[in-house]
């Protein structure tokens, strides 16, 4: 585990790392953030993770959702991604749930955090009601064309977004990429002691000349009815 980790080790120290062989998260969502998420700290220790999904892998899904290969058609996400973080790292235990997340909540499972990977904002705002309930921070992150939201959430409420059922627009993988990979920072840093600035929503997107612009708005505090 030592020779696995050696370059993790070397950035925090081995009781950082053993620290995190007793954290335990949830992922909502397998697909593209899905999928990056569980691959980014599905590598870097973390005891036991979480993965919920009802989903099965599409045609159409396999360009931006990198677990999936030609052939897993018809296979459900969670049960192919928790395939393969057991193939990458044998040091982390998978938790499969096929079914959507009201009846996870229903199984009363205990985490250190919760990670949105979903793609429409109902069933976020119904994460961010039971996070409140459970009293477990949980970190937001959305994808569109070339921008993408990311939020760790404590005490601010997802109640300040307007929440509809949208259909996105068109995406590519790079982008969702990115948004994943922000949200695995923030988590791993949560999870490893380190500071994270919550209740700040991070928005980033590509202006029309190409550049990077990123944004950073703090989120109202509202109370929950």
């Amino acid at each position: 585990m030592q020779n696995y980790f050696h370059r993790q080790i070397q950035l925090w120290g081995e009781e950082t790392q053993q620290m995190l062989a007793s954290k335990k998260i949830v992922i909502i969502g397998c697909g593209g953030l899905g999928s990056s998420l569980a691959i980014g700290l599905g590598s870097c220790g973390i005891g036991e993770i979480h993965l919920v999904d009802f989903d099965t892998v599409s045609l159409h899904n396999i360009h931006r959702q990198i677990a999936f290969r030609m052939g897993d058609e018809g296979k459900n996400k969670a049960e192919v991604v928790g395939a393969l973080l057991q193939q990458r790292s044998p040091f982390v235990k998978t938790s499969l749930h096929v079914e959507d997340f009201e009846s996870f909540t229903k199984k009363n499972i205990e985490a250190d955090l919760i990670i949105d990977a979903t793609d429409n904002l109902p069933v976020r705002a119904k994460i961010d009601a039971y996070a409140k309930t459970v009293k477990t921070p949980w970190i937001y992150g959305s994808v569109e064309a070339f921008h993408g939201q990311v939020c760790f959430f404590e005490k601010s409420s997802f109640a300040a977004f307007q929440v509809k059922d949208k259909k996105p627009s068109g995406i590519a993988a790079p982008i969702v990429m990115h948004i994943a990979s922000l949200q695995a920072n923030l988590a791993l840093r949560y999870l490893a002691g380190l500071s994270v600035k919550k209740d700040f929503l991070y928005y980033l997107y590509f202006n029309e000349e190409g550049e990077l612009i990123t944004q950073k708005f703090r989120m109202p505090i509202i109370a929950q009815s």
